[in-house]
Parts: C-alpha cells; structure tokens; sequence
C-alpha cells in the first residue's frame, strides 16, 4: 500500500496550526503530529483593515517552529492555507512574503468557498451519521456552512468569527447583557443568512468544527482535561449547548480560564464563539428539528492532508 507523508498548515484569524500525517491511498489519515498555536494573526483587522506587525511576527515565530518539525519529518509534500483575516487584509503580501521567506514556499489565500470544501472533507471522513451533513466551522473571523453528503452541495462563508464578534461587540470582560444582545443580533442575522443560502432545512445532521466547539464539547462532557479522542463524534445536546455559552458569557476571561479544558489563548474569544454555536443549533432546531451537534477533531487540516495525497 503506498503511503505518503505530508504537512499541512491552516493559518486562520486565531491560531497557526499543523497536521503532519502519513495518508494511505485509501484516504486514510495516520497523524505524526498535530499541534496548535494561538498567534490572533487577526488581531484589529476588522477595524483597520491591516494585519499588525506583532501579529505577524507572532506568527512568523510559530511558522519557524513548524518549519524545523517538517524538515525533521520528511515529507513528500506540504501546503499551507491562510483563510479569513489574510483574505481581509491589506497588506496580505507582507504576509505572504514573510510566509515564503520562513517556509520556503508561499502560502495559499484560499477563498471562504475552499475553506469551507476543504474543511467539509475533513469533517465528514469516516462519518457514519445521517446525511445530509451541515458542517459548520466556527473561525476566528468567519463561519463556514458547508451542506452535503458525499460531496458539497452548497457552500457559504460569513464575517462572524470568535475573534472579531469579541473585538466587535463584547468589549466588557465579561460582556454586558447589552453587549450579548447586541452581538447576538449580528450573529443570528448573518446565520440566517448562510443558512437560506445553502439550504440548512435539508440537514439531518449538524456538525461543528475548529475550537469553539470542540472546547464547549469538552466543558458539556465535564471533562477534567481536554481530550480530544472523547471530543471528537461526541454529540451535545441544544441544551447543553445553551447551557455552556451562557456560563461562559456570565464568566470574564480570567474566571473561564478556571476550566481546566481552556487554552488560555482562547479564553478572551471563547464566549462569541459559543455565542455563535448556539444561535446556529437554535436556528437549525426551528427549520430543520435538529437538536444537538456533532464536535469533530477532524477539520480543515485534514482536508488540506487529503488534498496532497
């Protein structure tokens, strides 16, 4: 059976991340590493329209960091995505140049319809819930809603992400009712939005991806760390959903940072994201009677993995 080992690195709005994986010619996926930094590349841009200097050499110090473990690793080839806050950014080639500059090769601007196929594939790798799917990946700066079932049906992306739902609304630590509210509403607008575009009622099964959900996953399960063979295909009711993010909005960033489950990079940022995690399970629940979701560890990452083999 041949084999191929290959890197991939997702570079979002929140977090630098890499997946180093040999991958069968049957798509199987067997990981040599998976490992995360929370870098906020993202940080201002839905302000300034700019990427800050410190927020991209936080990221360059990750990307050298990955760049020793991928020549340490040998791999047959590798390619790294960089989605919303470098699709937003004027400045994106200063970035791009510092990318090619500490890896060796450019990074991909992809767009939100490839982030969302990309993240698609991996979610629903070996998957055995009812389709149609609706996979749903919570960023930092944008939501991806991907509908299908072996392949993508329709596919959107929208401007309402952890990092710049915070940065836009949820200034006080921990937000106001008004904040909330006023954050809610943007939300539940833009996801009624993605979810008349791809046709979200058709959905038998809701599944969500990337840190906010697998944290509020993990803090519904009661877990005492976080652990993501328990995290991924768990399935968390409405009401555990609603439960978790209405404890995390009522908590400031130091008091969440009391789960033993928090990364401490995601603390600042995890209430808007349970905010919009929740506001999709609700929406979902009236249209298409859906009543929990599906956390996957499997995401983008692993679509970019696939891609290469």
């Amino acid at each position: 059976m041949t084999v191929k080992r290959v890197a991939a690195i997702d570079c979002g709005t929140n977090s630098v991340r890499l997946l180093i994986a040999d991958v069968s010619e049957h798509s199987d996926i067997s990981d040599v590493t998976r490992q995360m930094r929370i870098v906020r590349l993202g940080e201002g841009v839905d302000q300034t329209g700019r990427l800050a200097p410190a927020a991209i050499e936080r990221t360059r110090v990750a990307l050298v960091d990955y760049a020793a473990e991928i020549a340490a690793a040998g791999v047959d080839a590798a390619r790294m995505v960089a989605t919303s806050a470098s699709r937003d950014a004027e400045n994106a080639a200063d970035f791009r140049a510092m990318v090619l500059d500490t890896l060796g090769f450019a990074p991909e601007v992809i767009t939100g319809d490839e982030e969302a196929r990309l993240s698609f594939a991996g979610a629903v790798r070996g998957l055995t819930a009812a389709a149609p799917f609706l996979v749903v990946d919570i960023g930092g700066g944008s939501t991806e809603f991907v509908l299908g079932a072996g392949d993508v049906e329709a596919a959107i992306s929208v401007d309402i992400g952890c990092v710049r739902m915070t940065e836009r609304h949820l200034h006080s630590d921990p937000p106001t009712a008004g904040e909330i509210a006023a954050a809610e509403a943007d939300v539940a607008a833009a996801v009624a939005r993605a979810l008349a575009s791809v046709d979200g009622a058709r959905a038998a099964t809701l599944v969500g991806l990337a840190g906010s959900v697998t944290t509020v996953a993990a803090l519904a399960l009661g877990l005492g760390d976080y652990e993501p063979k328990r995290i991924h295909r768990a399935r968390i009711s409405a009401a555990d959903v609603a439960k978790v993010t209405a404890d995390l909005l009522g908590r400031s960033a130091a008091q969440r940072l009391e789960h033993p489950v928090m990364h401490p990079g995601r603390a600042d940022v995890i209430g808007a994201g349970a905010l919009i995690l929740r506001v999709i399970v609700e929406q979902l629940g009236s249209s298409a009677g859906i009543d929990s979701v599906i956390a996957s560890e499997s995401d983008i990452l692993d679509g970019i993995a696939l891609s290469l083999s």
